[in-house]
């Protein structure tokens, strides 16, 4: 991928900043600009997205500052961090989008659980796919639902041996951890576009594991 190659889809500035604003809460502010720097963003070091809903930030860079986690940290550590940004980036986002879906009101917090994760993952989905130029759906079986990107903005451009969003992980674990109240769910990202699979394809089970 070049440099200047952009994908022509974006996500709103506000979520970009929510991103990074996540990022350096969990790298610290040198960590977040060796980041910006490996991601060739160094334009946006103490220079945030504005905090609004235009859709102006490229997926290409969206994906560059994943990348950029593992280039600075290798698999391990970059899998790690995005996990944990994942989850911080859910807190900002409910706290921003969920009015907007339903999520913050009362009648969502008194749903039983399988309910609540079901709207809550449909929600999601359609606020990502609402506001950006992300298209995610969800599914269901027997005992997982399936989260499905189609057009992934966290591996858009990237080649990997295994799946690498991470980030998205993190933001799915964070989220069910909030409807279900705390519980902790197993959830696999099993198709990866990186990988060359058609989409990002996402399992959680409906069991908390605790």
């Amino acid at each position: 991928m070049s440099e200047t190659e952009k994908s022509g889809f974006y996500y709103p500035n506000k979520a970009a900043r929510i991103m990074l604003d996540a990022l350096e809460n969990v790298l610290g502010k040198n960590g977040i600009n060796a980041v910006l720097h490996m991601a060739k963003l160094s334009h946006l070091i103490d220079n945030y997205p504005p905090d609004n809903l235009d859709r102006e930030f490229d997926f290409t860079d969206f994906a560059a500052l994943n990348q950029a986690l593992e280039d600075i940290y290798g698999p391990r550590g970059g899998r790690g961090l995005a996990l944990r940004a994942g989850r911080a980036t859910f807190d900002k986002v409910i706290r921003d989008f969920g009015p907007m879906v339903g999520m913050a009101d009362l009648a969502f917090k008194v749903l039983p659980l399988h309910a609540k994760m079901k709207v809550g993952l449909r929600a999601m989905a359609e606020t990502f796919t609402k506001i950006s130029d992300q298209i995610t759906r969800v599914e269901e079986e027997d005992d997982h639902y399936i989260y499905i990107i189609e057009r992934c903005p966290v591996c858009w451009g990237r080649k990997a041996d295994k799946p690498c969003c991470h980030v998205a992980v993190g933001l799915l674990q964070e989220s069910m951890r909030w409807v279900s109240g705390g519980k902790e769910f197993q959830i696999k990202e099993i198709a990866c576009k990186a990988v060359g699979d058609e989409n990002c394809v996402f399992i959680i089970s409906k069991e908390p594991i605790r």
